[in-house]
């Protein structure tokens, strides 16, 4: 089964469900961005996540039974409905559609032709920007890579019965199927719940008009809700392939919440679901939200960020997707471009389950998208199509025009991808005589093939990597043989950065994000039983894509967060991001193929470095921020300025330094000096004719001579 991308809009703004850049290709239109038949209307006042008499104390949660909550949220509800009155009297046409004062103090309004400049008249109104639609779009070496084992203490059920016990995590996705084998094994508590599930609800204003449920009918929460928590040790197959280890969840004991913004084949939610949805989350108590979307940015206009800092500072972990929308700069979408987000950039995980062709000795790994396989093993001559034009990438011909007939009879056609689609290559191919067709991609990026319809009943079909396509094609009239039974490959390589993987920094402010790297490419997990057949009973697929990168993180949070409450140690969102971000480790993530060097070392590509759970699990200080961020500086303004960084020690009184190091480009300097009052002052000083562009450095927290923590630095000079 492949990933389906697709895209997501908020306060007006395209997002994208950062499922994965291996998403079918059909070369089609992008899907609308917003819904300008209705808007969010932010109110003036704080919600009770920030307002200063409601927000909880550091490391608590709200506590929605406490009268001054009530009285507050009845004092909001009283405005709401001022703001109700107003429309009444000034937009009657207009309707509030919902309601929300958690996360962010807002209502959500079917606009019947009233324009956002007549909402934004209002006395109670702040800012009000159209809906944005949303889509859905993808031992264990997973777990492996990010040292979950060693963060657990062992690799067994006795160790994995420990990871996010006591932990809930609410995901907002696409529901989640209780009956794959990730999650069952607990007694039913209604359709879609039991004791691993605790709660299914659906987040969509039409559902009851369109009698939807929370059914995971789409695949992507269910392969979400798998990285996060999927039980231990369980038995998978892909396509008929054994997977030769028992997979798990990064915290395969701890419990889910199923928030579905995507009930049945919905694919447009709108931003009143997800604010819906994580005030709902919020109010259920979840300790850790993941939130597997991302999309154009909007500044400090989008309502979707403020929700997830609000959220943060209510002492809940919001794990967000940088988006993919890479590779290049600024690329990296809301709402993971918000502050307290612990935002997720994706590398590699180096296995699949792949047809495994064969020839000459060499091993091409094949995958069909949308085609046909082989019904049985296929042996047959290589043959270079000669027909269409040439692709400088792979050197082969693009298979376009039509070949002569009967050319390549009984042969594997070999084709170039570019220039048309699949269904016309492969048609192309068929009518020459071809059995089957090998298309070599002609760039490094994951595609997955879909076919186009009109083009009749196609042959089996494959693509192939551009690195194996050049090999390919060194065997030209030699046999291949194609099986029809996939294989589990382990290849690598692990820890490449994906280019679909978005970059910052964020618009506006110049941040730094992602915040650090996970495993999003080839990612293994579970999905609804019935992609597998009505019948099934398991069902497993790799996909690839910051949303696969992102419940890594989740999963993360929730091990650190049962660890400190089974250790008695109170904690707060920001020191349980702190942890998994500035424990990263450095220097083990290397460039996609085609990329400069340098992207594996940059600040807004790889945030602090690829997570380590185990080193996460053993962190001695936690620092606030997370990175530091001087904004942009013109280059002959000469300017310094200087941050605070607040340290928490995790391990009793002790004493940190700070240090400097990898400082890049010309003119600017970073320095630090650590006070005595556990912060350590960053200054950048910035000459005046300071190189245009990126300068950042790494920031050094020692205890003693040993490094305890690292922090990302970045400025940008600018004309």
């Amino acid at each position: 089964m492949k990933a389906v991308a697709g895209l997501l809009t908020a306060i007006g703004v395209v997002l994208v469900l950062a499922i994965g850049a291996s998403a079918n290709n059909t070369d089609g239109s992008t899907p609308p961005s917003v819904d300008t038949s209705s808007a969010i209307v932010q109110l003036t006042g704080d919600p009770v996540s920030t307002y200063v008499k409601t927000k909880p104390a550091r490391g608590k949660k709200i506590d929605f039974n406490s009268n001054t909550v009530k009285s507050y949220r009845a004092q909001l509800s009283a405005e709401r409905n001022d703001f109700k009155q107003w429309l009444q009297a000034n937009a009657p046409s207009a309707k509030i559609t919902g309601q929300f004062d958690i996360s962010v103090n807002a209502v959500s309004v079917q606009l019947n032709g009233t324009s956002l400049d007549t909402l934004r008249s209002a006395p109670q109104v702040q800012s009000a920007s159209y809906e944005g639609l949303y889509h859905p779009t993808s031992t264990d070496p997973d777990l492996s890579l990010i040292s979950a084992f060693d963060a657990w203490g062992g690799d067994d059920q006795a160790h994995a019965a420990t990871a996010g016990a006591g932990v809930v995590v609410g995901v907002v996705d696409t529901g989640i199927d209780i009956n794959n084998p990730c999650f069952s094994g607990t007694q039913k508590t209604g359709p879609y719940t039991n004791g691993k599930v605790l709660s299914a609800a659906v987040f969509y204003n039409k559902a009851a008009n369109q009698h939807l449920d929370a059914a995971p009918v789409q695949d992507h929460g269910t392969h979400v809700a798998g990285t996060i928590a999927c039980n231990f040790d369980t038995a998978a197959s892909v396509n008929g392939a054994a997977i030769p280890y028992g997979i798990s969840g990064v915290a395969p004991a701890a419990k889910l919440r199923s928030y579905n913004i995507f009930p049945g084949n919905v694919t447009d939610a709108r931003d009143e679901d997800i604010l819906n949805a994580l005030d709902a989350a919020a109010q259920d108590g979840v300790d850790v939200i993941n939130m597997s979307l991302g999309g154009d940015a909007h500044g400090i206009q989008d309502l979707l960020t403020n929700a997830v800092d609000n959220l943060d500072q209510a002492n809940i972990v919001v794990a967000v997707a940088a988006g993919n929308s890479g590779p290049g700069h600024d690329t990296v979408e809301s709402p993971g471009s918000a502050a307290r987000a612990l935002t997720a950039g994706a590398a590699s995980v180096g296995h699949i389950v792949t047809a495994v062709i064969t020839s000459g000795g060499d091993e091409y790994f094949g995958d069909t998208g949308e085609f046909p396989t082989v019904s049985s093993d296929l042996t047959a001559p290589l043959k270079l199509v000669t027909a269409g034009a040439a692709v400088t990438a792979t050197g082969l011909e693009d298979g376009c025009a039509a070949s002569p007939a009967g050319s390549l009879a009984n042969d594997i056609a070999v084709v170039s991808r570019g220039n048309c689609s699949f269904s016309q290559k492969e048609a192309n191919a068929r009518d020459a005589g071809a059995l089957a067709t090998l298309v070599v991609n002609n760039s490094p990026i994951a595609i997955t093939m879909a076919q186009t319809a009109g083009f009749g009943t196609p042959i089996p079909t494959y693509i192939v990597s551009l690195a194996q396509g050049t090999t390919l094609a060194g065997h030209d009239g030699d046999d291949a043989t194609i099986p029809a039974v996939d294989s589990y490959r382990d290849f690598g390589p692990n820890d490449q950065m994906a280019d679909f993987s978005s970059q910052g920094p964020t618009d506006v402010d110049f941040r730094i994000k992602p915040d650090v790297v996970a495993p999003g490419v080839n990612v293994l997990s579970s999905i609804p039983n019935t992609f597998c057949g009505t019948t099934a009973t398991s069902c497993f697929a790799f996909f690839q894509g910051t949303s696969m990168a992102t419940p890594h993180l989740a999963g993360s949070a929730a091990v650190l967060i049962s660890q400190a409450e089974a250790a008695g140690r109170p904690y707060t969102a920001e020191q349980i991001r702190s942890q998994i971000v500035n424990t990263a480790d450095q220097n083990v993530l290397t460039p996609f193929v085609g990329a400069a060097a340098d992207e594996a070392t940059d600040v807004n590509v790889v945030g602090a470095g690829r997570e380590n759970l185990d080193s996460a699990a053993h962190a001695a200080v936690t620092l606030d921020p997370v990175s530091v961020s001087f904004g942009s500086v013109p280059s002959g303004s000469g300017q310094s300025a200087t941050q605070t960084v607040s340290l928490t020690s995790l391990i009793g009184p002790a004493a940190f330094t700070a240090q400097i190091t990898g400082t890049t480009g010309t003119g600017v300097t970073f320095s630090a000096s650590a006070g005595g009052d556990g912060t350590v002052a960053v200054t950048m000083s910035a000459a005046k004719g300071a190189g245009l562009g990126d300068h950042q450095a790494t920031l050094r927290i020692l205890q003693g001579d040993r490094e305890v923590a690292h922090a990302a630095l970045y400025v940008f000079i600018k004309q």
